[in-house]
């Protein structure tokens, strides 16, 4: 913040723009207020395709953290859930990084990406859509179709055989949307506590009238991809039933699914139990 004259300017940097505006009047305040919120609300693809801290869905930019190696051959790609409380979207970055290191450094790139909307802790977001922010109802057709370009960048970006996605809670849902929606371009999927049957999720709650329903999609996703769902046997948000119905119209279509339950453990501490590693090192391997 600087001044012009005896009136204050606010700097603002959002992903593409640096703007200095002069405070004259309270007047003026309230209109920056609706100025910030259009900028943020209206942002443009990545511009500088160079630069791996973000990447380009299909008309917004992600932020991205990218750890490991630039030239491997698996690329781990990490969702988070929907943070109902208002913290940044960050939990799954250090299990990102420790992956590396976990599933042989040489061998992995693994990266953190922050849905439409979300902020990651350093004082930036990953832009949105207009109508499409917001923590509830966010699996709309449109945020999940940026997730999927960001996805599908990523494999250009590093040129890598096989993508393995790892979705918690509502990345889950967007990852096991994406199948359907998107079918080949994710090889291999962990649903980490997925509410994959969004209308049973919702049940006696408000519904959920934007977003898309994995279970919607269960009969798109080929025969090609592997998927594994865990979800922790003390979840008492996404229940395990939610991820093993969508498990089940997978088998029964011939998609090779399988579900597990993580024995005593909680919805917010499933993405971190060593069962998720265990089942990511397995598809690895098996490749």
């Amino acid at each position: 913040m600087t001044v012009c004259g005896k009136n204050t300017v606010f700097r603002y940097t959002p992903t593409f723009h640096i703007i200095d505006i002069c405070i004259t009047s309270m007047k003026t305040t309230a209109s920056l207020a609706l100025l910030l919120v259009s900028l943020t609300a209206n942002a443009e693809p990545c511009l500088n395709v160079s630069d791996e801290t973000r990447v380009t869905g299909v008309s917004q930019c992600l932020l991205t953290h990218r750890f490991g190696a630039h030239d491997a051959p698996h690329l781990l790609i990490w969702l988070h859930g929907d943070g109902s409380g208002g913290k940044p979207a960050s939990y799954h970055l250090p299990i990102a990084e420790k992956a590396v290191e976990t599933f042989d450094t040489a061998n992995i790139v693994s990266v953190g990406l922050i849905r439409p909307g979300y902020p990651d802790g350093s004082g930036d977001s990953s832009s949105v859509a207009p109508g499409h922010d917001g923590r509830n109802d966010h699996y709309t057709g449109e945020n999940v179709s940026e997730v999927a370009g960001a996805i599908r960048n990523l494999k250009k970006r590093y040129a890598t055989k096989h993508v393995t996605v790892i979705g918690h809670s509502g990345g889950a849902a967007t990852t096991a949307i994406i199948l359907g929606m998107e079918p080949g371009l994710i090889d291999s999927a962990v649903l980490v506590s997925c509410p994959c049957d969004l209308v049973a999720w919702r049940a006696g709650r408000k519904a959920w009238t934007r977003s898309e329903n994995p279970m919607d999609w269960a009969e798109k996703v080929p025969s090609t991809t592997r998927i594994v769902a865990l979800t922790g046997s003390r979840d008492g948000n996404t229940i395990p039933d939610l991820a093993k119905r969508y498990v089940d119209a997978l088998l029964a279509r011939g998609v090779p699914a399988r579900f597990s339950e993580i024995p005593g453990t909680a919805h917010n501490e499933a993405l971190g139990a060593k069962e998720v590693n265990e089942v990511i090192a397995k598809l690895i391997h098996s490749l």
